[in-house]
């Protein structure tokens, strides 16, 4: 294994955005360097805890997930620091303790990634003070998974108003099935279970490429962890963990945000670092809907080939079309021709960007009902879980605010692909998971009148 060296040097904090004013009507064309994954990068630093050795992440982003994450380990005594000339994220926390509660409710609401410390803490310490999660408003994302996990591995879990402490004598392996394939409550029964004594059964397991890639970094570290085809993970849990040495796979979900962009706005994006094996049931859609895509080692380029047509999509987890492609996608559909179905299956609330996209011009209708073909949870609730997007239909700009982090995405895609002006507020929302966007947008001919940043 690669030896995780500590480098020195922090980066400068970039400012957060507060608003963008856009001149849409030009297509984009050029190219975007992909980085490490939001949805993998600060997971992988939390899986540092488990070791007193040195990790180290390389293609890292910066984005204000790993920024939270990072002052959560520092909170605890951990050491992190970035190398400004490689991107690489190394950390050491060798002498952590429990900090105090009022410390740690500063993170309170701001994301839903440090429940994932509430394992490797409750196995170095025995206990754990997390902030109540948070993140966006997208629907319930209960916690509900990740507590009834935690106590069946052992953890007796209390909550506080603003957080919550866990403690755990020993964490003890044990059968768990989930209700639904969560992303996080996988996670969360990897990170738990690594160091639990005995053998931990996880049935009913998200598989995303997220997930391996977690896996493949709890492996590296010593981890016995074993994927079969029918959901089920077994870990076999170890007494020690190692440090490790990673490069943070690309994200494909910015990957997907830029192809919608580049096929809204009928411009030409070659996204390096975009791997087609992670991204081919959005690359099936992308192509039925009349985009086209050039793949090769270093990347793919998207662009549109001719009319775009309607078409029918249908959110599922792994391997399914992803819950976050569904935003940017819409805004593709409003420029297709025809009526297209869009069927939101993993959460109830995932269409709260629409009003403003109507607002611009577009035509999309919600429903309560679950269209497309296939009933899922939703059925027979309130819920407006599916939308009919008729098009092509001409977006005029306008004032908006950013609502949760893939919508927000989706509202640049609009301004861009509109005409006049737009003016786009709070674009920090954005920072979550895009870095150095508003630089991206214009290096691909975007025209970006104006940018307004909370300096601090």
């Amino acid at each position: 294994m690669k030896t995780a060296t500590k480098v020195e040097g922090a980066k400068p904090k970039a400012e957060a955005l507060d608003y963008i004013r856009v001149e849409g009507g030009r297509p984009l064309v050029g190219e975007i360097v992909l980085r490490g994954a939001k949805n993998t990068v600060p997971k992988n630093m939390v899986a540092a805890m488990l070791t007193e050795d040195f990790c180290q992440i390389d293609n890292a982003p910066e984005i204000e997930d790993v920024e939270i994450v990072t002052k959560i380990i520092e909170l605890y005594g951990g050491m992190v620091t970035n190398d400004t000339t490689t991107d690489s994220i190394t950390i050491e926390a060798k002498d952590i303790k429990t900090p105090k509660a009022k410390d740690m409710v500063t993170y309170t609401g701001k994301s839903r990634i440090p429940i994932l410390f509430a394992g490797p803490l409750l196995a170095r310490l025995g206990e754990a003070i997390i902030p109540m999660p948070g993140g966006c408003d997208i629907g319930s994302r209960p916690v509900d998974f990740h507590i009834t996990a935690l106590e069946k591995l052992g953890a007796k879990v209390e909550a506080k108003g603003d957080h919550y402490l866990l403690k755990a004598d020993k964490l003890v392996g044990t059968k768990i099935k989930l209700d639904y394939p969560s992303v996080g409550a996988t996670e969360q029964v990897l990170l738990a279970g690594v160091m639990a004594e005995g053998v931990t059964e996880l049935s009913n397991a998200a598989v995303e490429p997220e997930i391996i890639d977690q896996i493949a970094v709890l492996q590296r570290m010593g981890a016995i962890i074993s994927v079969d085809t029918d959901r089920v993970i077994t870990v076999v849990g170890v007494q020690e963990l190692h440090g490790y040495s990673h490069e943070a796979m690309p994200d494909r979900n910015e990957a997907a945000s830029w192809a919608c962009a580049a096929a809204a706005t009928n411009g030409r994006i070659f996204v390096r670092g975009a791997r087609q094996l992670d991204m081919m049931t959005f690359l099936n859609k992308f192509r039925q809907v009349g985009g086209e895509f050039d793949i090769s080692e270093e990347g793919i380029t998207f662009y549109r080939n001719g009319q775009l047509k309607s078409i029918s999509i249908e959110t599922d987890v792994h391997p399914g079309f992803m819950t976050d492609w569904q935003q940017p996608f819409v805004v593709l559909l409003t420029q297709a021709h025809g009526a297209s179905i869009v069927h939101e299956t993993v959460y109830e609330n995932r269409f709260g960007y629409v009003e403003a996209l109507n607002q611009m011009g577009a035509k999309i209708q919600l429903y309560n009902k679950c269209l497309g073909g296939n009933d899922c949870r939703y059925s027979g609730t309130n819920y407006m879980h599916s939308a009919v997007v008729t098009g092509p239909t001409p977006l005029k700009g306008t004032d908006i605010t950013v609502p949760d982090l893939r919508g927000g995405f989706s509202y640049v895609i609009a301004a861009l692909a509109a005409s006049g002006e737009s003016k786009i507020s709070q674009m920090a929302v954005i920072n979550r998971g895009y870095e150095h966007i508003v630089d991206k947008l214009r290096g691909l001919g975007a025209k970006i009148l104006e940018v307004k940043t909370i300096k601090g």
